[in-house]
């Protein structure tokens, strides 16, 4: 099912639509870490307790969507094999071990009307922001003392450190706090990964104070992640990796930076509007209720 999904992700990436799976969700579908069921009408993933989903744009409007999500949550969820053009009753009761979280990316009107149908309620906002991308940038700026350098890519001690830092200062978010290093090996691997973007800042001990990753794919260059140490944020370490991103990403020919921040992030949304992020679209993860 593996070139199903990444079949239909493209597909859809291809038509302007925001991608349908998260780069987590992928690394673990081909990791075998999550059940995959449909066809090349559409397919739903489900990892963690969550589920994501896209249905082929020739097929909407048939009733596959609505189909995979009552596969996935219905009785025997675990081990459905059922059509996924076939009829749903989202009144049927929902499996115990189904899914109780899902992600509409893009926040496409089928998606709510999905998520309404089945009594899923919608918790969580993440927005992607975007600003034009510019050659002539403000200096970095570092702290006296502090130094930058690039990742090496496969070397234990900056994986090990950098998972550290990463842990640390996502602790309280749920997915990107949680990698792993096979996780950070999986990513290392992808075609767009370069240890050049992945910007390590340095203390002057040489200790891990922060890191700018980007991801630079069909010319956007994204800041995947964004990380600064617990025990100096508050101290502008964080405009200082976002102008060092800037400046990576200047004069490649890129049409645009990119970046993920949740919609009530409110110290983080202040950081990245006066770095001239505007927003673009919207992700939005909806609960399972207790049904109508």
């Amino acid at each position: 099912m593996l070139a199903v999904v990444e079949m239909l992700a493209a597909a859809s990436v291809a038509a302007g639509e925001a991608p349908p799976f998260s780069d987590q969700t992928l690394v673990d579908v081909r990791a075998g870490r999550a059940t995959v069921v449909g066809d090349e009408r559409g397919v739903a993933v489900v990892r963690d307790g969550e589920l994501e989903l896209v249905v082929a744009r020739e097929a909407r409007g048939q009733g596959v969507g609505s189909a995979l999500v009552a596969q996935v949550t219905g009785p025997g969820a675990g081990g459905a094999t059922t059509d996924p053009g076939a009829s749903a009753d989202p009144g049927a009761s929902a499996d115990p071990g189904a899914p109780r979280l899902a992600w509409a990316h893009g926040d496409h009107p089928a998606a709510r009307a999905l998520a309404d149908r089945y009594g899923w309620t919608a918790v969580r906002t993440l927005l992607q922001l975007r600003a034009p991308i510019v050659d002539t940038l403000a200096p970095v700026g570092l702290p006296v003392g502090y130094g930058l350098d690039a990742f090496r890519a496969g070397d234990p001690e900056d994986e090990d450190a950098w998972l550290t830092l990463n842990a640390a200062a996502f602790a309280n978010h749920p997915e990107q706090g949680r990698m792993t290093i096979d996780d950070l090996r999986a990513r290392e691997a992808e075609p767009w990964f370069s240890g050049d973007d992945l910007l390590l800042l340095r203390d002057e001990s040489g200790a891990l104070a922060g890191s700018c990753w980007l991801k630079v794919e069909d010319g956007t260059g994204e800041f995947y992640a964004v990380a600064v140490r617990p025990d100096l944020q508050g101290q502008g370490l964080g405009g200082v990796l976002m102008r060092a991103g800037s400046a990576r990403l200047a004069g490649r020919g890129l049409t645009a930076a990119a970046l993920y921040v949740e919609g009530d992030n409110e110290p983080a949304l202040a950081l990245y509007r006066r770095s001239g992020f505007t927003q673009h679209a919207i992700d939005v993860q909806y609960a399972r209720g207790s049904g109508r």
